[in-house]
């Protein structure tokens, strides 16, 4: 860092604006609002800007001979985007007629279309237009901004590695402080704006800095000015876990250090051009990432003040157009000097190489796009060079699939079970990084969009923020868009009810039937679902069983005994309305369900092995394992090779072979994945691979999704979208080999919501400053905290009203350290004889209760409350 930088507070600050926040009127209003408040607040400003959104894309367009268009058509529609904004903007045409102008020519000369230097030319003059538009705009509005031309300032001299075609249309610019510079621009004017993307080599020549390169720009000229911060401002608040346009429970990202920055973004964070951090991070100084009209957001902030958080994932990140590379040779073993020969023909076509793995007979490797505008010449140029080597694959449609984070290999073990979601899909490579900042797959590209959503809900945390890596999710923070609201949970309107229900006892669970009958309706009205069961293993009360048939719901259960407790709890229930799914049961069990005509789901192939004469003749489901199992805790997936539940898929063929040997049919298939999942990709993926399993199975006339529609846990999140799970379904249902019904079987989400747990408090301690608040039941009660480390919310139902301010941990009185049913929550001052309420529990709640120090559970009240 320059030794003059460090001795003194940089007047000069950078601001830069992509293509979606200078498209509208609107958009430059938030400019000269953002360079203002720089401006009142003593600052220089520099202001970086793109094309207006799809201008870049329209000229690339045109240098295509596939996609080219007569020039005068371009030139209209260019035109008159410009003309519009500048007429809505009250800004003279006459500002960018010259610029206009010079664009009608450099298409005209079509004969000069494959010439890099030409192209580039042609490519900088969307930010030519848009920075000249927006220099005219922020004078006339007072501010004291001019115009400065991008490549009188960045000067990137070409490298000779690289190829002709590089250096013009994705070079680097050696952006190092110039104090003198910075002194005279300030001497000119307290601000300027600048086209992005565009720079010039010594000769003066136009060039490029890669797609996405305002960003770089914007950096190089904070490097240059020795800016006190980058402030880059684009239509997402900054990066995020994942895609947020594709996984909408991907969470931002508030403060990550360069390196983690620099390796998001090299490895597909789409949000920031990788080699924009360069500049800044050599330099130490801060970037910020934020949404131009959402300054609420706080953003992203890369700064040399963040510290690595420990070993963790921090994103799911994947690159498509990936080219991949394949050396195959015998004779390469122990071959002295073959890499250097091999790496010595990429060197010759200026390609950079990415990724490279090596075995005794096998080096594959990767070119990124982003690194190399690589074409189809490049392509059978380097074949035919690397040919006189070896063997030489080409695979050009794949794609990168990274986990991006701090000490990677350090928890490889932890990442085990997330990994299943590769089973069953070809990985061409595996490679993790020398920095141990990434783990990264590469793949067909038409798998990575699951791959990463898959990997996403196991790997990244849940939550609403709060802690200094994790912000709130892409929905938490733009809900109205999304169309979704939390619900405000019924028990908060219900207090003296709930008193009342408690009555003189200690501790109660309280359920609600009308909340039950309310979850049953939402489901019943799926179109794409023709059958949904009710888990009844999540609450066997027979006030449940009741209100849930009477929904016209079935019910679906893992033991004899619970088919046996619901058919004497509810009357005119028939075993026509069951489904028996056990697991690992004894075969008298199979047999007395064949007995009773119970329609039976088979999940292991010993079953019909050894016992398949009990079958013949019969009818059966299968339950099989899609491969991967999701969850808020690996306790609760029931799915991939670590669960002990279901068929692989691997065995349908062994499976079907047994079946037929014993004249067994099976007329339905079932799979479950696990608990608690609020994404419906997680349904639509098992319908499509179990309607490809159907296929080997004529007689399947039925699909079982399973359950695991999760609730929200926080009174913040959003709940499980219902219409895009319908929607889904309907579509993959109508793509399916034939006609068959689909069926749901979910349990906690029936029921969930609809209970609370009633406690009153006994005591209270404190403990340095640990406070603790004791109540009559603990995990004899409500196990699911210690079991699955569930998060379940808790209030101060007494003081329902009074703010929190106080943080306890809450506990129960049973002898385990484990006995803890909440840490860190915030309620207000606790006292004795308080009722202290804890949400949704509704499921696996009572139903799993035990007499853990011969205390009694909670006793099960029934009420019903409209709302």
């Amino acid at each position: 860092m320059n030794s003059e930088h460090s001795s003194h507070v940089s007047p000069w600050r950078i601001f830069k604006f992509g293509g979606s926040s200078v498209t509208r009127p609107d958009d430059w209003d938030k400019i000269r609002q953002r360079v203002g408040e720089a401006f009142d607040a003593g600052k220089c400003i520099g202001v970086v800007v793109s094309a207006l959104r799809g201008m870049t894309d329209l000229l690339e367009s045109q240098l295509d001979q596939q996609t080219r268009q007569p020039v005068a058509d371009v030139m209209t529609e260019i035109t008159r985007r410009h003309h519009h904004l500048m007429d809505e903007m009250g800004i003279d045409r006459e500002v960018l007629a010259s610029p206009l102008e010079e664009l009608t020519e450099l298409l005209e000369a079509d004969d000069q279309f494959s010439d890099p230097a030409h192209q580039a030319r042609v490519l900088g003059m969307g930010e030519i237009l848009s920075s000249r538009l927006g220099a005219a705009w922020l004078e006339q509005s007072g501010l004291p901004i001019a115009w400065l031309d991008a490549r009188d300032i960045l000067i990137c001299p070409p490298d000779p590695r690289r190829s002709r075609h590089t250096n013009y249309l994705s070079t680097a610019c050696p952006a190092a402080p110039d104090p003198k510079l910075a002194r005279e621009l300030s001497a000119r004017s307290p601000g300027f704006i600048l086209p992005g993307f565009v720079a010039a080599n010594p000769a003066g020549e136009t060039v490029l800095l890669g797609r996405g390169g305002s960003d770089t720009s914007a950096t190089s000229l904070a490097a240059i000015l020795e800016a006190d911060r980058v402030e880059i401002f684009s239509d997402v608040p900054g990066l995020f876990s994942a895609d947020p346009r594709r996984i909408s429970s991907a969470r931002l990202l508030k403060l990550v250090s360069y390196r983690e920055a620099q390796e998001l973004a090299a490895m597909g964070a789409k949000a920031l051009h990788p080699r924009s951090l360069i500049p800044v991070q050599r330099e130490q100084i801060p970037l910020w990432m934020r949404q131009s009209d959402r300054p609420d957001i706080e953003g992203t902030r890369i700064t040399p003040e963040a510290r690595d958080h420990g070993a963790q994932v921090k994103a799911i990140v994947q690159r498509k157009h990936i080219t991949l590379i394949s050396l195959e040779g015998i004779d390469m073993w122990q071959q002295v000097g073959f890499l250097a020969d091999v790496f010595a023909e990429f060197k010759a076509l200026g390609l950079s190489v990415d990724q490279v793995s090596t075995s005794e007979s096998n080096v594959t490797v990767t070119l990124d796009p982003g690194a190399n505008p690589v074409d189809t010449h490049s392509l059978d140029e380097l074949s035919h060079r690397l040919a006189r080597h070896c063997r030489v694959e080409v695979l050009t449609d794949c794609a990168t699939v990274s986990l991006v984070g701090l000490g990677i290999r350090t928890i490889l073990h932890r990442l085990g079970p997330a990994l299943e979601v590769f089973e069953q899909r070809r990985i061409f490579q595996v490679s993790q990084a020398a920095n141990d900042l990434n783990l990264t797959f590469v793949v067909e590209s038409r798998h990575a969009d699951r791959l990463v959503q898959q990997l996403h809900q196991q790997v990244i945390p849940g939550g609403v923020g709060g802690d200094s890596v994790f912000g709130p999710t892409w929905e938490q923070l733009f809900r109205a868009d999304v169309g979704r609201r939390p619900v405000t949970a019924w028990w908060r309107h219900e207090r003296e009810r709930l008193e009342a229900a408690l009555g003189d006892r200690d501790c109660a669970y309280v359920y609600n039937l009308d909340q039950v009958r309310t979850a049953a309706g939402r489901l019943s009205a799926l179109k794409a679902v023709d059958r949904v069961l009710y888990s009844m293993k999540a609450n066997p009360h027979p006030a449940i069983l009741n209100a849930v048939v009477e929904s016209g719901l079935g019910i679906e259960c893992v033991s004899m005994a619970e088919a046996h407790h619901a058919l004497d709890s509810v009357s005119g229930l028939t075993t026509r309305d069951l489904l028996l799914t056990p697991n690992f049961a004894g075969r008298e069990e199979y047999r007395r369900a064949l007995a009773e005509e119970i329609r039976l789901t088979v999940d292991n192939a010993y079953i019909l092995e050894h016992w398949g004469s009990d079958l013949a003749g019969r009818e059966i489901f299968l339950r099989m394992d899609p491969g991967s199992g999701l969850g808020h805790h690996k306790m609760v997936r029931t799915a991939g090779s670590h669960s002990k539940f279901g068929i692989p898929l691997a065995e349908l063929d062994r499976v079907k072979r047994l079946c037929d040997a014993h004249d067994v049919r099976v007329v339905g298939l079932h799979a479950h994945t696990g608990s608690g999942i609020l994404h419906p990709d997680n349904w639509h993926r098992t319908l499509e691979t179990l309607g490809e399993a159907a296929r080997q199975l004529p007689e399947v006339s039925v699909i079982n999704l399973g359950g695991g529609l999760g609730v929200p846990d926080r009174s913040d999140e959003l709940p499980l979208d219902l219409t895009a799970l319908d929607a889904g379904l309907a579509q993959l249902k109508h793509d399916l080999v034939r006609a068959v019904e689909v069926w749901l079987e979910p349990g906690r989400y029936l029921v969930s919501e609809a209970g609370v747990l009633l406690a009153r408090v006994n005591q209270t301690k404190g403990k340095g400053e640990v406070r603790y608040v004791g109540i009559a039941t603990g995990m004899n009660s409500l196990i699911r905290p210690a079991l699955y480390g569930a998060w379940h919310e808790i209030v101060n139902l007494t003081r329902l009203e009074a703010p929190g301010d106080h943080i306890y941990n809450v506990v129960g009185p049973i002898c385990e350290t484990g006995d803890i049913l909440g840490l860190d929550r915030l309620l207000p001052e606790c006292h004795e004889g308080d009722i202290i309420l804890i949400a949704n529990t509704g499921a696996y709640g009572a139903t799993m209760a035990s007499r853990y120090n011969l205390r009694a559970p909670a006793e099960e009240v029934v009420i019903e409350v409209k709302g």
